[in-house]
């Protein structure tokens, strides 16, 4: 967030603040997920603060304003809450499950609501917030009276189609920032996976948490989420299953990414590299209960940990060599943002805003309401206040600087 003698004047504060409230390194690493090393590299000045919510959760462990632990910080504006993000919300809240009980009995359209549940994942992938927000909204309660109202395989059918809508639900809030209302459709999605008895839906729903957990920066949660999932799912992996060899897989970079968050470097790409040896085994780029899980997939995967790890050039390299161009619009875009997270670690701002006006093209609704947009924004305009791709790129976010 901040030109080497500012990282340097940050530093000193923060171990200023340490040592007012009384802590040691350790006790404020652990309070941030981070390593007592970390902690220490910050405070010497040789390690950047390179996203605002780190500084935003630093302030917070330290119990100070922002303002006061870093003026310098010259903050882009927050946007207005997606109508997404609220109209997902209040699908959540609504009773429609004591509705569906109280109702009298009418046909259930169990294939128009399993192809629906199916195209609310389409709107996910796409990245298409607003259309999602718009199909859950009737076809949550829907879903809720079919559950009630069949029997039987239909019953089952409808489960299944319930746990999808309330995945699809869930992995759009979690992007929102809407982490209580992420935590509410995972745990609904799990239920419903419970209820038609298919333990790799459930499987998928530990998935989908573990990534809630981490937008609730709840590490250790996230981490052990993952790590029980894949000794559940171990019995059917070592019999050659290849969905649970995809599910595994999924959850292996989930711990990849938990662990570079906490700055644990190693354990984060053994982690990536059980992944690959999965993907090595499947060969192929899959898409098994949405994950996407693949080769590829563990390319992207890299890119992000060596960002997490501020190892700029690494993410550039491997970035360089992917090809996700048969990747769902949400991968690619968040491929884009994590390379234009890189450019911006190395003072690249041209070519970050590059990156993400590319991203603006294939997913626009994500790149618009994605946090780490206005992150990047902020620290490239605190660094070059003058470079017109920023100006262009927050002119075109209708950003207010």
């Amino acid at each position: 967030m901040s030109s080497p003698g500012d990282e340097k004047a940050l530093g000193r504060r923060i171990a200023f603040e340490r040592g007012k409230r009384g802590l040691t390194q350790g006790q404020l690493g652990k309070m941030l997920n981070r390593s007592e090393s970390w902690v220490s590299q910050v405070e010497r000045g040789v390690r950047r603060i390179d996203r605002m919510s780190v500084l935003e959760a630093v302030a917070a462990a330290l119990e100070i304003e922002l303002a006061e632990l870093a003026p310098e910080a010259n903050v882009v504006a927050a946007t207005a809450r997606p109508q997404a993000a609220t109209s997902l919300s209040l699908a959540l809240c609504s009773s429609d499950a004591l509705h569906a009980v109280l109702s009298d009995v009418s046909p259930v359209d169990v294939e128009r609501l399993g192809r629906s549940a199916d195209q609310a994942w389409e709107h996910a992938h796409g990245s298409r917030y607003e259309n999602l927000s718009e199909l859950l909204g009737t076809l949550i309660p829907e879903l809720e009276y079919a559950t009630r109202k069949t029997a039987g395989l239909d019953r089952r059918r409808m489960c299944v189609a319930k746990a999808k809508a309330y995945q699809a639900a869930a992995g759009v809030l979690s992007k929102l920032g809407e982490v209580g209302a992420a935590w509410v459709a995972v745990d609904r999605a799990i239920s419903a996976a419970e209820d038609a008895d298919e333990p790799l839906l459930m499987a998928a729903g530990a998935f989908r948490l573990a990534i809630v957990f981490q937008g609730a920066r709840k590490l250790d949660l996230a981490k052990r989420t993952a790590t029980t999932a894949i000794t559940a799912l171990s019995r059917l992996v070592a019999s050659g299953d290849d969905e649970a060899l995809a599910l595994t897989g999924a959850l292996y970079l989930q711990l990849a990414v938990v662990s570079a968050r906490a700055n644990e470097g190693d354990e984060a790409y053994s982690y990536l590299d059980q992944a690959a040896a999965l993907a090595r085994t499947l060969k192929v780029d899959r898409n098994d209960h949405n994950t996407e899980f693949g080769p590829t997939n563990v390319l992207l995967h890299e890119v992000n940990v060596a960002v997490e790890l501020g190892d700029a050039g690494r993410a550039l390299r491997v970035a360089a060599k992917t090809d996700p161009s048969h990747l769902s619009p949400e991968r690619r875009a968040r491929l884009l943002i994590d390379i234009a997270r890189a450019h911006n670690q190395r003072r690249s701002p041209a070519l970050m805003a590059s990156a993400l006006q590319e991203a603006l093209q294939i997913a626009p609704e994500q790149i618009q309401n994605h946090p780490t947009t206005r992150e990047l924004l902020t620290d490239a305009l605190r660094a070059d206040p003058t470079n017109p791709d920023l100006a262009q790129l927050a002119r075109t976010l209708d950003q207010t600087i």
